[in-house]
């Protein structure tokens, strides 16, 4: 049982982050400070209403719950490349594309329950994962667009059309928003026990169960990552491009 005063106790590493960030002057004590009240106050709110959740007993539940996770995964992912046209709504409908092909397909070969308890924190987990990577991506593709605009005018003059133009960018925005989720598969076991086989061994499950857990989760997220990455940053594209290429591309066709 994880008491409060052991809660209390983990905050000593917090200092030591928001004292390392004044020693160095990186000034971003207030970021961590906030971060942490934050994760204090949602996690609470989180634990509330999953419990009642789970009280209910209602499986269409779990609709809303990952909706509401979804929009504020969107929200917080466009934080990362504001200047992305439209990248919320993108980023909204590319999230929820890879959560329902994931749990979908994950539920249709009996790797996890239909039921709240297991659809919540796996649901959650492939949102989180999902809201990263495409973060990371549409970051990668906004700063590049931005950085090579006289290269891809070039193409543009040559003939080329917005998405030939723009293609060696999204790769590269893909490789980026995929890099982390592989890294962590490939390295798992290795280099770091991953979070939900230490969660289930100090819960007391056997090795091999929480090893079989976490496998399903890897693949579900790397799945979910590449689901999202392509979607987003493909889609993202052709935003920066003036309806004048589109129509170009469509003629062309």
């Amino acid at each position: 049982m994880i008491t409060w005063g052991q809660v209390v106790g983990a905050l000593a590493l917090v200092v030591v982050a928001i004292g390392l960030s004044v020693w160095r002057s990186v000034r971003i004590e207030n970021e961590i400070a906030w971060a942490v009240f934050r994760s204090f106050v949602q996690l609470i709110a989180l634990g509330y209403v999953i419990k009642l959740i789970f009280e209910a007993g209602n499986v269409a539940w779990v609709v809303p719950m990952l909706g509401v996770m979804v929009f504020f995964g969107a929200l917080t992912a466009r934080n990362r490349a504001p200047g992305v046209p439209n990248a919320f709504l993108l980023l909204l409908v590319s999230i929820t594309a890879a959560v329902l092909a994931t749990l979908g397909l994950a539920l249709a070969v009996g790797a996890i329950h239909a039921n709240a308890r297991t659809l919540i924190p796996v649901g959650g987990m492939v949102i989180g994962q999902a809201m990263v990577s495409s973060g990371l991506a549409l970051s990668r593709l906004e700063f590049e667009i931005g950085s090579a605009a006289r290269e891809i005018e070039a193409r543009l003059s040559l003939g080329a059309s917005w998405r030939q133009a723009s293609d060696p960018i999204v790769r590269r925005s893909v490789t980026a928003g995929m890099i982390t989720t592989i890294d962590a598969t490939k390295t798992a076991g290795l280099v770091a026990i991953p979070g939900t086989t230490v969660g289930m061994l100090l819960g007391g499950a056997a090795p091999l169960d929480a090893v079989r857990l976490q496998l399903i989760l890897f693949y579900l997220l790397l799945g979910a990552t590449a689901i999202v990455v392509v979607l987003v940053t493909t889609s993202a594209a052709r935003g920066f491009f003036t309806p004048a290429h589109q129509l170009r591309e469509l003629e062309a066709t």
